[in-house]
């Protein structure tokens, strides 16, 4: 799946501390999904995690747990 990457410019994390979105273990997520729930291209990222296999930080909405989940559950499909 090609992925066009413009969708960068309009995140919404972009424009925030990248390090909420790559919380060190033990330090708290919700900032970097609250940022998720309220960006435009949150769909767009999910799916460029889940094709390029993205396994540490938030991605599209999701933490590193729930994009491990998603991608055994889409590798099903």
């Amino acid at each position: 799946m090609i992925l066009d990457p413009k969708w960068w410019e309009s995140a919404l994390c972009a424009q925030t501390d990248p390090d909420a979105h790559f919380p060190e273990a033990g330090n708290s997520n919700r900032a970097a999904k609250r940022t998720c729930r309220a960006c435009d291209v949150q769909p767009e990222c999910l799916a460029y995690a889940l094709s390029s296999g993205q396994r540490h930080g938030v991605w599209g909405g999701l933490d590193q747990k729930q994009l491990r989940r998603a991608a055994r559950k889409q590798a099903v499909a």
